[in-house]
């Protein structure tokens, strides 16, 4: 396998925040999505980052002081965020994507404008690994 798009979950079927949103809309969409991170995207489509449910509890503690009507009033792009997920191409290497699947848990793929098109996620590299290594014997 040499093509990237293989593992690829396209933005329409990807949740992600827009870097407008709220922490109290980032913590709803993070809740209703499922996942522990999520992809913060521009109104433009760019790939800007991502948020983590840690970063979240840090910002409700340290910025919004476990109140709600603070986390309205804080933008996610204020609070400090301990990794952003690491963009890759659709032209990478499936080597460098394995390399950025062991210590990201998706990797965002964008275009050559730097416009947002799904991700990769972790689970699908190893899916596919145990399908090839494991079940053909």
């Amino acid at each position: 396998m040499d093509n990237i798009l293989f593992f690829l979950t396209p933005k329409a079927m990807c949740s992600f925040v827009y870097d407008d949103y709220t922490v109290r809309q980032a913590l709803e969409k993070m809740e209703l999505a499922g996942y522990s991170s999520l992809p913060i995207l521009n109104k433009r489509g760019e790939y800007r980052g991502s948020v983590t449910e840690g970063d979240l509890l840090w910002a409700m503690k340290n910025l919004c002081y476990m109140d709600m009507r603070q986390a309205e009033a804080r933008r996610i792009m204020e609070i400090q965020r301990r990794m952003d997920n690491i963009p890759v191409r659709v032209t990478t290497s499936m080597q460098e994507l394995v390399q950025r699947a062991t210590t990201q848990n998706f990797v965002p793929v964008v275009d050559d404008k730097d416009a947002f098109i799904g991700l990769v996620t972790r689970s699908a590299i190893i899916k596919y690994c145990r399908q090839e290594l494991f079940e053909k014997e």
